[in-house]
């Protein structure tokens, strides 16, 4: 994983705003996810099939809070 903090290319989602900081990274067979305000910390790691089935997940409301 720390070969992924310094070689690859981290992206800080455009929704991030004041303390909600998230950062990703998509390699060929994974998504990590990480918060940009601590990118020493713990970093959560997904495999793509886990990540498209959650983001399909959210995409059809299933994460909407109440």
């Amino acid at each position: 994983m720390d070969e992924d903090r310094t070689v690859q290319a981290w992206r800080k989602s455009t929704f991030s705003g004041e303390g909600d900081c998230v950062e990703w990274l998509a390699t060929d067979d994974r998504v990590c996810i990480r918060n940009s305000e601590h990118r020493d910390g713990a970093v959560l790691v997904f495999t793509r099939s886990e990540w498209l089935a959650f983001v399909a997940g959210v995409k059809d409301g299933q994460a909407d809070l109440a």
